[in-house]
């Protein structure tokens, strides 16, 4: 089956990631939505790791890190990003679709915490995430897919020395067989008082027996005081 954040991975079970991400961009949204260049290149790089882990029938462990390095026009950095771990419950789920609920606590680090911050500013956050996925059965069968599925996430991440965010994330993937999975998601947010953005993703993931490769591509299409940036995104997966 297709999966989705909001199923968990089955007890004693689990997965990790490796994505490595590259997104430059030469212009940035103002406070009033205009695309305007940017005083230099912005550059940032990220190497990160997603892991989770089953621990009981309904609650699975997570954990999200990474490693940054990046410039533009006033800084140059590098250094780790923030760390993450959480934990999510399965509220609900039967044969087609599941409900979770997460909660997580991140330490700030040296990179950008946020993508419309400095690098280092930061301290603590703390986020409630609401996750419902379908799967969408005969519906994508007709569209010569299989094991289709399309997911919503909606969190609230409460934080010092920067503003509270909402952020809503959709996702929806596809087989079109046993071994390739096509994905697009969207990733929006919105910081109290401020910086807004949303950024699309299309990818595509090749299993290899426990292993998965994924590789696609990133773009920032609209936003306030937040930059326009692009690139590419590849991944290994593991599951265990």
């Amino acid at each position: 089956m297709a999966q989705a954040g909001a199923w968990n991975p089955p007890k004693g079970q689990g997965q990790a990631i490796i994505k490595y991400e590259n997104q430059r961009g030469d212009t940035g949204f103002d406070p009033s939505g205009e695309e305007v260049p940017l005083p230099a290149q912005r550059r940032d790089a990220a190497l990160g790791l997603f892991a989770e882990y089953g621990v009981g029938d309904a609650l699975a462990i997570r954990l999200k890190a990474d490693w940054q390095d990046g410039e533009d026009a006033f800084v140059d950095y590098q250094g780790r990003g923030p760390v993450e771990i959480g934990a999510s419950w399965q509220v609900w789920r039967d044969d087609g679709g599941a409900v979770s609920v997460y909660g997580g606590y991140a330490w700030a680090g040296e990179g950008r915490n946020a993508g419309y911050a400095a690098p280092g500013v930061g301290e603590h956050d703390w986020e409630a995430r609401v996750s419902a996925a379908r799967s969408l059965g005969e519906m994508g069968g007709r569209w010569g897919m299989d094991q289709s599925f399309v997911e919503l996430q909606v969190a609230r991440r409460l934080r010092d020395d920067l503003p509270n965010e909402t952020r809503i994330d959709a996702t929806i993937g596809a087989r079109f067989d046993a071994r390739w999975l096509i994905l697009g998601q969207a990733f929006a947010g919105a910081a109290d008082g401020g910086a807004r953005w949303l950024s699309l993703e299309g990818s595509l993931v090749r299993d290899i027996g426990d292993w998965s490769l994924q590789a696609g591509w990133r773009q920032t299409v609209t936003g306030r005081e937040a930059a326009v940036v692009h690139g590419p995104v590849v991944a290994i997966w593991r599951r265990f």
